[in-house]
């Protein structure tokens, strides 16, 4: 209590946007952790499983998804949000774009607005849980200034909130009014996304933040990658790391996928003396990640001598996928399409 005596209540949202923008913090979490409000680092994760996601998505949908490199951010939950009005918002995004573009003039809804077309659109099948929400797609589409009257309009803006495999004990707690889907993932113009954003922001009461990945995502990327290679053929393991020199170096370092397999088979046998359950059989732990990366290194500097550890690991890309420390991911394989959502791990969490 201030001392005072007087005690200022927080509303709701306010309360709600505190709780989710302390548990991403400002680094990257695309999994989960059992904390609301707490940073967690999770240690152990289960090895992620090819599966046939074209059996529960539709191939166009997915074909929007994979090989197409996303910029992610962090979404708190959205106040009054209905699935089932999404032609509304289309409307009143596009009108708020086409007002924006125009400096501020007005412009009415379900007006014609040529310039700008936003469809909103049902992803389904992605969801893994009951609690799950549903998937949206956001497109902005416009046509080019010289284009002709029959040519269709081309996409220039996509964007997607998703929820995939949430913290059911958040969501649950969550009051019936507000809808949590807290990963944004999205490609086009930076113009185009900001005013995406402040429109949500406006119409939802939601916050949106920076979902950057962090050198230990990347290494748990890499080793995950590796693991995938027993059931689908990553090709290689490409790894960049910048060294602090004058003038920086950036050092590119690729692997055979069958040889970072045979390091990767070694490290989890050395850490299996210890008794592990069938449980464990499918764990994966940072300490073995550590070592894979140590090795991985250690490899490195035998033959050129040069120590990656004093450098920044900037990238990780396989045939399933690549990330960037600057927060861009790109799915290429469909195989491992959502475990590749949950691992991007883990210090902080999306829910």
């Amino acid at each position: 209590t201030p001392h005072s005596g007087v005690v200022k209540r927080r509303s709701k949202s306010q309360s709600y946007r505190r709780s989710i923008r302390t548990c991403f913090g400002v680094a990257s979490g695309l999994s989960l952790t059992p904390a609301l409000t707490a940073r967690r680092m999770n240690i152990c994760r289960k090895a992620p499983r090819s599966q046939n996601i074209t059996e529960k998505v539709k191939p166009e949908h997915l074909a929007l998804l994979v090989k197409t490199e996303w910029q992610l951010s962090y979404v708190t939950p959205l106040y009054q949000f209905r699935h089932t009005q999404l032609k509304t918002y289309a409307r009143q995004l596009s009108a708020f774009i086409a007002a924006e573009k125009q400096q501020g003039l007005a412009v009415e809804v379900g007006g014609l607005q040529n310039t700008f077309k936003v469809s909103f659109s049902v992803l389904q099948g992605l969801a893994e849980t009951n609690d799950d929400p549903e998937t949206v797609l956001i497109q902005v589409q416009s046509k080019p200034m010289f284009a002709r009257q029959e040519d269709p309009p081309k996409t220039v803006w996509s964007g997607w909130l998703s929820c995939i495999n949430g913290n059911p004990e958040y969501l649950q707690s969550l009051p019936k009014d507000f809808t949590c889907l807290p990963l944004f993932c999205s490609k086009g113009a930076e113009g185009l996304s900001s005013l995406v954003k402040s429109w949500l922001q406006r119409t939802f009461d939601c916050c949106f933040g920076p979902l950057d990945i962090n050198q230990t995502t990347l290494q748990w990327l890499a080793a995950l990658w590796t693991n995938c290679h027993m059931e689908t053929n990553i090709q290689k393991l490409k790894m960049i790391w910048t060294l602090p020199v004058v003038p920086p170096l950036q050092v590119t370092y690729t692997v055979d996928s069958d040889d970072a397999l045979e390091l990767w088979r070694s490290t989890r046998e050395s850490s299996a003396e210890k008794s592990r359950g069938a449980e464990d059989e499918v764990c994966i732990d940072f300490s073995e990640v550590t070592r894979f990366m140590q090795g991985l290194m250690s490899h490195f500097y035998r033959h050129f001598r040069v120590d990656l550890s004093a450098g920044e690991l900037n990238q990780v890309s396989s045939a399933l996928g690549s990330a960037k420390l600057n927060g861009k991911i790109k799915q290429i394989s469909d195989q491992h399409l959502q475990p590749a959502h949950r691992m991007c791990p883990p210090e902080n969490a999306h829910l």
